[in-house]
């Protein structure tokens, strides 16, 4: 059988008159999109921009909340209570919520990220206050996560999830990703890169750092845009899927296992 993915990476993390990546060049090679709220990166100007951009390019828009952390590009772990997790992620779905709308689309799902999206994962409160801010706003919202704690309040509470590869991040036997504070955490070789994103989605697995084949599940792939040479290497892992037979849509039509022809990007999009 065909398998089928969704393509994402996260977008809008300049700030100001700072730009981080390339964004238009991202664009062209994916299906969804992880916007920045303003919390650990982006602006007014930033989100309006790269929603209009999405909305252009027919890449499905998704809110990459965060901790209120600039300095640490979210980076930083926050001692937050639960109640302030779920009103400061219902902000930032907001606001982006509001460019979504002036661009006639809306936002899809929702993305938590850095040290907050590490948190999720394995904290029961903040995850379900997560899912308390998607659910109170739009239920219709997916929430994109690794597996964990996140996945399992989401789908608790009749959440749609989207489980997440990351091609370039080390994994522990647990299925947590290797803190980037630690040796190894992040990959940098493109072809080791490639042949783990080809493995997690057309077998389920991923080697761990202690040489473990870890099962993971992989509605979409996490492509950064943010590290030198990230557009070849992001381009590199897409045209190893489409040889492998695999095709891309958006997150949506993944989930739904209902991709009609006219939704699959084709191959000559690369």
């Amino acid at each position: 059988m065909t398998r089928t993915v969704d393509l994402v990476a996260d977008l809008g993390e300049g700030f100001g008159a700072y730009t981080m990546g390339d964004d238009e060049a991202l664009l062209e090679m994916l299906t969804s999109a992880n916007v920045a709220c303003g919390f650990h990166a982006g602006d007014p100007r930033i989100m309006d921009a790269t929603v209009r951009s999405c909305v252009e390019k027919r890449v499905a828009v998704g809110a990459h909340p965060s901790f209120p952390d600039l300095v640490g590009f979210g980076r930083r772990a926050m001692d937050l209570t639960p109640e302030e997790v779920r009103t400061d992620v219902l902000y930032q779905i907001g606001a982006l919520q509001a460019f979504a709308v002036a661009h006639g689309t809306r936002v899809r799902h929702v993305a938590p990220h850095g040290r907050l999206g590490n948190l999720v994962a394995v904290r029961a409160d903040y995850a379900r206050a997560v899912v308390d801010a998607v659910a109170s706003l739009d239920e219709s919202l997916i929430v994109l996560a690794q597996d964990g704690e996140l996945a399992d309040a989401a789908r608790a509470r009749g959440l749609r999830v989207g489980i997440v590869g990351i091609a370039d991040r080390a994994y522990r036997a647990d299925g947590t990703l290797v803190p980037r504070s630690e040796p190894g955490a992040v990959i940098h070789d493109p072809e080791e890169i490639a042949r783990r994103t080809l493995r997690m989605v057309t077998e389920g697995l991923i080697r761990s750092v202690d040489g473990k084949d870890v099962p993971v599940t992989c509605d979409t792939v996490l492509l950064h845009g943010d590290t030198p040479g990230a557009i070849a290497l992001a381009r590199r892992v897409r045209e190893q899927l489409l040889a492998a037979g695999v095709r891309f849509a958006p997150l949506d039509d993944v989930l739904s296992a209902d991709v009609s022809s006219a939704d699959v990007l084709s191959a000559e999009r690369v």
